[in-house]
C-alpha cells in the first residue's frame, strides 16, 4: 500500500508527536498489573501515579507467575521505598471521587501512614470544573517508560483474558466478585515516555502540587513485555475543560473525527459509552457514503453508576436508532461481550483502529464529558504515513486478537474469515459460537423520562454545570486531609 499523510496535524488533533524506541498494547488488567509492577521495580528515582481512583488495598494478582514483592499495590509501595532510598513516589487523583473511597477499609489508615513519609507525595487534582472529573490514567516510571490507557489502580479493574464466570482473584476487597471486566492500555518508552512525564509533572503542579524531584532515563522497560512497535511516532492527545486560568482542549475530540472519516474499510471501537453526538455525526457522514467502511462498536450491556443508564444508555439508544435510519447498506453494528456462561463481561476499555492503520488507546470514552468536560490523555499511532508493512500487520493482528478474545477462538480463525469475508460483520457473525460471543445490541423502548434525562445531559455534560456547585464544600475537605505537597 503506499504511503498515506499522517493523520496528525499539531495542535489541531494532538499536543505532541514523538518517537517511542518501544510501545505495546496490553490487553486486560492481569497482564497490566504484571507489567507495571516490573516497571516500577525498575524506577530509580521517580514514579508519577496520575488517576482517576487509587486503592491501596487492590491486590494485583498473577496467574501465570509468582510475582516479586506484596501483591497489594499499597503494600508494594511501602516496599519499593525501603529497598531503594532514592526513590520518592507521586500520587494524585481525582478530588471528588476520593469522597467515598477515603473511608474504604483500611484505606484511611494507609493514607495516613503515607502522610508520615517524605518519599511518598499525595495530592488531589481538583483542577477543573464542579463536576468534571481527572479521568486520565497514567503511570510514568523515571523518564522512561508510561503506561496510559484506561486501567486505574483501584477495585473492580482485575480480570484475565479469558473472563471466566469464577475467578477467586478477582474477590475485591469488600469480598465481592467485581464480575468480567475488559480494558485495555499502552505502555510506551523513549522520547514518548519522557513527554508524557513531562505533561505528569505539569498535571501534578497545576494541581497544586511542589516541584518534583529530577530523575533518569535508566531502563525501565518491563522484561517480560514484548513490544508490538519499535521505533514508531506516538501521538499524545488531550482533552481539558476550561477554567478561569486554563483554556479549554479538545484534541481527542477532533482525533476522533478525523479517524472516523479516514477510514477506508474498518473502524474497530471499544468503549464504555457510546454517548457522543459529534461521533455519531461523524460515523453518520461515512454510513451515507456508498461503500463507506464499516463500523463495529463493542459496549457494555449497561452503564455502571446511580443514574448513569438513565443517561448513557438512553443516549446511546437516541444515537443508534439514528444511524440505523441512515445505514442503509447494514455496515454499523453495535455488541455486546458475553463470557463462557452468557454472562456480560464489562467493557472499560477505551480503544480505537482504523483499518490496519492508525490505533488509538486511552481514558477517553465516547461520550460528551471525555470529550469536552473531564481531563483526558490518549495515545496513538498512525502507520500508514510511513507504509510500514510490519507495523501495520501489527495493528490488524491486535484487532483481531482482540475479535478472537471476545468470540472464544483463536486468532487464525478470525483472520482466516475476514480474508475469506472481505467484512468485521460478516466475521464477527460466522465465528460466534453458544460461549464466549459478541452478542448484538438491541433497541430498547424509551419511555418520556428517560429521553428527558438524555436530553438534558445531566450526567453528561459538554462544560461546567452550576448543578453541581454543592461538591465545592467536600472537595475543600478532602484537599485538608491529603498531605499538600
Amino acid at each position: 500500500m503506499t504511503d498515506t499523510a499522517c493523520i496528525f496535524d499539531n495542535p489541531r488533533n494532538c499536543w505532541a508527536v514523538e518517537k517511542a524506541d518501544k510501545a505495546s498494547v496490553i490487553i486486560d488488567a492481569e497482564e497490566y498489573f504484571r507489567h507495571l509492577r516490573q516497571a516500577m521495580k525498575k524506577a530509580q528515582r521517580r514514579i508519577i501515579l496520575v488517576g482517576w481512583d487509587f486503592d491501596a488495598r487492590v491486590e494485583m494478582h498473577d496467574t501465570e507467575q509468582e510475582p516479586e514483592g506484596p501483591l497489594e499495590i499499597g503494600h508494594y509501595v511501602d516496599w519499593l521505598i525501603k529497598r531503594n532510598p532514592q526513590l520518592q513516589i507521586y500520587i494524585l487523583r481525582w478530588d471528588t471521587g476520593a469522597i467515598k473511597s477515603i473511608f474504604r477499609g483500611k484505606t484511611i489508615i494507609t493514607l495516613t501512614r503515607w502522610r508520615f513519609n517524605p518519599r511518598i507525595h499525595l495530592k488531589l487534582d481538583g483542577k477543573h470544573p464542579i463536576g468534571a472529573a481527572q479521568h486520565q490514567k497514567l503511570v510514568v516510571v523515571d523518564e522512561d517508560t508510561a503506561f496510559c490507557g484506561g486501567i486505574d489502580i483501584t477495585d473492580n479493574r482485575w480480570d484475565t483474558r479469558s473472563h471466566r464466570e469464577v475467578q477467586p482473584q478477582r474477590i475485591q476487597p469488600n469480598n465481592d466478585d467485581a464480575g468480567p471486566w475488559h480494558d485495555a492500555a499502552m505502555a510506551v518508552q523513549g522520547p514518548v515516555a519522557k513527554k508524557l512525564a513531562e505533561f505528569a509533572v505539569k498535571r501534578w503542579k497545576v494541581a497544586g502540587g511542589t516541584k518534583m524531584i529530577e530523575t533518569t532515563t535508566a531502563d525501565c522497560w518491563p522484561g517480560e513485555l514484548e513490544p508490538d512497535f519499535r521505533n514508531v511516532n506516538v501521538a499524545i492527545a488531550r482533552t481539558q475543560p476550561e477554567t478561569d486560568d486554563q483554556e479549554a482542549i479538545s484534541e481527542i475530540e477532533q482525533l476522533y473525527i478525523d479517524m472516523i472519516a479516514s477510514a477506508e474499510k474498518f473502524v474497530y471501537a471499544e468503549s464504555q459509552y457510546f454517548a457522543s453526538g459529534k461521533i455519531a455525526a461523524a460515523i453518520a457522514a461515512r454510513l451515507r457514503e456508498k461503500d463507506g467502511p464499516e463500523i463495529v462498536v463493542v459496549n457494555p450491556v449497561g452503564s455502571e453508576g446511580w443514574l448513569e443508564p438513565e443517561v448513557m444508555d438512553t443516549k446511546r439508544a437516541q444515537f443508534i436508532s439514528a444511524l440505523m435510519d441512515v445505514d442503509h447498506e447494514n455496515r454499523f453494528r453495535v455488541f455486546h461481550a458475553l463470557n463462557e456462561a452468557g454472562s456480560p463481561i464489562y467493557i472499560h476499555a477505551k480503544l480505537v483502529i482504523v483499518d490496519d492503520r492508525i490505533i488509538r488507546v486511552g481514558s477517553s470514552n465516547i461520550n460528551n464529558r471525555s470529550l469536552g468536560f473531564d481531563t483526558e490523555c490518549d495515545l496513538a499511532i498512525d502507520a500508514g504515513s510511513s507504509g510500514n508493512k510490519k507495523d501495520r500487520e501489527r495493528i490488524a493482528s491486535i484487532r483481531n486478537d482482540l475479535l478472537a478474545e471476545h468470540l472464544g477462538t483463536g486468532i487464525e480463525e478470525i483472520e482466516e474469515t475476514l480474508a475469506r469475508t472481505g467484512s468485521l460483520i460478516k466475521t464477527i457473525e460466522q465465528c460466534r459460537s453458544n460461549g464466549t460471543t459478541l452478542r448484538d445490541y438491541r433497541l430498547p423502548e424509551l419511555d418520556d423520562l428517560r429521553e428527558w434525562v438524555a436530553d438534558h445531559s445531566l450526567l453528561d455534560p459538554n462544560s461546567a454545570d452550576e448543578n453541581f456547585a454543592g461538591l465545592q464544600g467536600k472537595r475543600k475537605w478532602l484537599n485538608r486531609f491529603w498531605k499538600r505537597r
